[in-house]
């Protein structure tokens, strides 16, 4: 035996002496508040934990060091010493130009990169003035019709300075296409662009819902652009894959990283059988996950999940590229965590979440306001939440050293256990046949869905207390000033699509999407036309319609 294994078995035997010793004594006196403890995903915490033997044993296959592999302990080797992660706040509301203030607002405030919010017209693909669109223009984000609005939302934001992310699936190559004809109006080379598509079709099957078209084409859009972007714009992360979402709907740490690299897994597949070569493509894959308030869970999830997508890259594609192998994310705090009462009381939900992003390594974080339960933030609330991450950047001294939790016995414990809870759910998903037959046969939503109904259930029967809501409530109603999206947003907005409809050349336009339609029924690579038809200002509208009269639509089966 080792004379670590040894030292370990030693320690055992303490606790166990203790656990019948002392702490029996104690208990007899005052009972625990709990017959059990568990996280917020209700996995069992022990009373305490004590050193495993692996952790030394198994310390290169398991741990490492940062910014090698299994990268457990983060990506760089420096971490927040070289610098520190890039601070964005989600933004976007009602048109390009009322957009254009906020972002530049933000950025005088001291965020280091955009983050952009489409309206769900701009999300789903449909035009202002379409029928569908009606009541949903600029609401929960901005509206853009045209390559217009984003010259107008963008305007005085230098991009070759500016990492910019934009929060869009269904039509992200078309965002995309219209990002990049910005760089070319404002003399940046595509090679010179900085930012992240989320492009994570799968997970608004799972959890979201804005879809526009059938899973096959929409994995054709994805490996399209992950095809343009390495021969075109080489330091553009092609998609985020979002785990955020799967979390919001419900899911448990372990789900989100499961389902989370499960649609990773469906991804590179579809790179690869497109003819893509795995080193070529996959360092510029990137994650997005949520933060919630268990602290510790939240920082074992980010480390357990960096050392699975490793092993998956490594053993199952043979990546052999070391970037191809890293889990690069950008975090936000749990929006589904806010709560409308007692608004103050998400700033400290949220610094606990941002503080448990940092702890387990992200690179880009956004912090949710205070005012989000109720409405879009207020410009005071969002500078809150942008002041949150500064704090913890130049004050708390979290940055100082790289995977400060490292050796932690229940941050370890709780790392092995997440990511065999993890794999576990993957291998499930295989046996099904992957994960887009895992989602036809709703296996994945279901489980969202259960762990939902359990974690809202807790809440209920009290044995989880949410502060202010179902304990310390005051009954009072928040006395906040709180954001509106202008009433006249609309009609502004339909009256700036018929003026670029108006000023643009029809003929052109016309053969444009009639090329984007010839491409789709083809097998070419479908960015150049899209580009070529955002560029004589073709609309979202207009070209997904010209998609869709190739690939139909999708509608989810309520079977």
């Amino acid at each position: 035996m080792s004379s670590t294994a040894d030292a370990t078995n030693k320690i055992a035997a303490a606790i166990d002496a203790w656990t019948s010793g002392p702490v029996a004594k104690t208990l007899a006196k005052f009972p625990e508040q709990r017959k059990e403890f568990v996280t917020a995903s209700s996995k069992k915490v022990e009373r305490l934990y004590g050193p495993d033997a692996a952790i030394v044993d198994q310390y290169e296959s398991k741990l490492g060091l940062p910014g090698q592999y299994p990268f457990t302990r983060g990506v760089q080797p420096t971490m927040y010493r070289g610098r520190y992660w890039t601070m964005r706040q989600y933004a976007g509301f009602a048109t390009a130009e009322e957009s254009n203030r906020r972002y530049r607002y933000l950025l005088e405030q001291g965020t280091t990169g955009l983050s952009v919010a489409f309206d769900l017209p701009t999300q789903i693909g449909y035009d202002s003035d379409d029928a569908m669109a009606a009541g949903e223009v600029g609401k929960v984000g901005v509206a853009i019709d045209s390559l217009a609005d984003m010259e107008t939302l963008l305007q005085g934001i230098p991009l070759d300075k500016i990492s910019t992310s934009m929060t869009i699936n269904a039509t992200a190559a078309l965002l995309l296409a219209m990002y990049l004809g910005v760089g070319e109006k404002q003399g940046v080379p595509a090679d010179k662009l900085n930012g992240t598509i989320q492009n994570d079709i799968l997970k608004e099957y799972i959890a979201r819902g804005t879809y526009r078209f059938p899973p096959t084409p929409s994995l054709r859009l994805i490996s399209d652009i992950f095809a343009y972007c390495t021969e075109n714009v080489p330091n553009w992360n092609t998609i985020s894959i979002s785990g955020y979402h799967i979390r919001e709907a419900g899911s448990t740490a372990a789900q989100e990283i499961g389902f989370t690299l499960a649609d990773a897994i469906c991804y590179v597949d579809a790179a690869i059988k497109a003819g893509l070569k795995v080193d070529d493509f996959a360092p510029r894959l990137a994650f997005f996950f949520a933060a919630h308030s268990d602290l510790f869970e939240e920082v074992a999830k980010f480390r357990a999940a960096r050392r699975l997508y490793a092993r998956i890259m490594k053993e199952r594609f043979g990546a052999a590229n070391p970037k191809s192998l890293m889990l690069r994310f950008h975090t936000q705090t749990g929006g589904v965590t806010l709560t409308a009462q007692q608004p103050e009381n998400n700033i400290v939900r949220v610094t606990i979440q941002a503080l448990a992003a940092v702890l387990g390594g992200t690179q880009s974080l956004h912090t949710n306001s205070k005012d989000e339960a109720l409405a879009l933030p207020t410009e005071e609330a969002v500078t809150v939440a942008l002041r949150t991450q500064q704090i913890i950047a130049h004050e708390s001294g979290v940055a100082n050293t790289v995977d400060p939790l490292a050796g932690s016995f229940f941050v370890e414990k709780l790392t092995d256990e997440l990511e065999a809870e993890a794999e576990a759910l993957i291998q499930e998903i295989d046996n099904r046949g992957g994960v887009v037959a895992a989602i036809e046969q709703g296996f994945i939503q279901r489980q969202i869905e259960q762990s939902a109904y359990r974690f809202g259930q807790s809440i209920d029967d009290g044995d989880r207390v949410i502060v202010g809501v179902n304990k310390f409530a005051s009954g009072e109603q928040p006395d906040i000033d709180l954001f509106e999206v202008p009433e006249s947003t609309t009609q502004r907005q339909i009256e700036e699509l018929q003026r670029v409809r108006q000023s643009r050349n029809a003929g052109q336009v016309e053969a444009a999407l009639a090329a984007v339609t010839a491409a789709a029924r083809g097998d070419a690579n479908l960015m150049p036309p899209i580009i070529d038809a955002v560029r004589e200002y073709a609309t979202v509208g207009e070209i997904c319609t010209a998609l869709t009269g190739v690939f139909g639509e999708y509608a989810e089966s309520h079977s």
